[in-house]
């Protein structure tokens, strides 16, 4: 195995420092490392004229403005942080976001989906993002003492930012979970890689929502967070408080309004997931 620069130990000693997680942290290196790859020289060595030649190269390139602004997050890190230039990160723009609709399945969509889901444990872990409006890695974090059926909830542990939280567990998803874990009998993890030791890979999530996409003939792009876009939508359609749908969600950036409200436990046990509404058979055919 390689030995890590100095320079780049010393950025990931700041990232740990600062709590930021494993995925963010694998994010970062990997963008300053383009960067520094792209002009081929020490990306301390580099200036902000480098990181603007940097970031039209990358527009050109085609792209997505999420990878655009997650590799402006990094060089204003590197240069903020582990450089100590703090007059840098202000300078280096973000990219403006554009403004479009999430992709949102309707009921009768959500249903034909999960239920093109071949495997018992993918179809179950893919029925509990809905149901619950989990990330997917979220859901493949998820263990089996998480379930809290006797105060009706699911415990979400270090959400996006690290933050811990509860949403409601739908009186279906309890029935669902029941047949699948007396058929799979998972341990630790809810949904169990290939080695118990290890949570089902979020890949496997990912080409599973491609794949059921296709034999459901659903003519939209559907992901893990398609699923997530669904459960805010039906619920907010269903009538339920706007404040609630952004506390279940876990929203960093609406938690100073998420804190005002304060939602209880019990208000969060009451509210129904739209899982509910919906009639979906637990078991693939086979």
């Amino acid at each position: 195995m390689a030995e890590l620069s100095p320079l780049r130990r010393r950025m990931i000693e700041d990232m740990t420092i600062r709590n930021l997680s494993p995925a963010t942290q694998r994010s970062y290196v990997h963008a300053v490392a383009k960067f520094s790859r792209y002009f081929d020289r020490s990306p301390d060595r580099l200036g902000l004229e480098d990181v603007r030649a940097f970031q039209v190269h990358l527009v050109s390139a085609g792209v997505s403005w999420p990878a655009l602004n997650q590799t402006v997050c990094a060089l204003r890190f590197f240069y903020g942080v582990t450089l100590g230039h703090a007059e840098i990160p202000e300078r280096i723009v973000y990219a403006r976001s554009p403004r479009t609709l999430p992709v949102v399945l309707s009921a009768d969509e959500v249903v034909r989906f999960l239920e093109a889901v071949p495997s018992l444990k993918t179809r179950t872990a893919l029925t509990t993002a809905y149901a619950a409006g989990l990330r997917a890695s979220e859901t493949v974090g998820l263990k089996v003492g998480d379930i809290d059926s006797e105060r009706g909830v699911i415990l979400v542990h270090h959400g996006k930012g690290g933050k811990d939280r509860t949403v409601m567990l739908s009186a279906q998803l309890v029935r669902i979970l029941r047949v699948y874990w007396r058929l799979a009998k998972p341990q630790g993890w809810l949904f169990p890689g290939r080695g118990v030791d290890r949570p089902i890979d979020v890949q496997v999530l990912y080409s599973a929502c491609r794949s059921a996409r296709a034999a459901a003939g659903i003519d939209k792009r559907v992901t893990v967070h398609t699923l997530r876009h669904s459960f805010a939508t039906h619920l907010l359609e269903n009538g339920t408080d706007i404040r609630i749908i952004q506390v279940l969600l876990g929203h960093n950036n609406l938690s100073s309004t998420a804190r005002h409200t304060k939602v209880s436990n019990g208000l969060i046990r009451r509210t129904e997931s739209p899982l509910d509404r919906l009639t979906i058979e637990v078991v693939p055919p086979g």
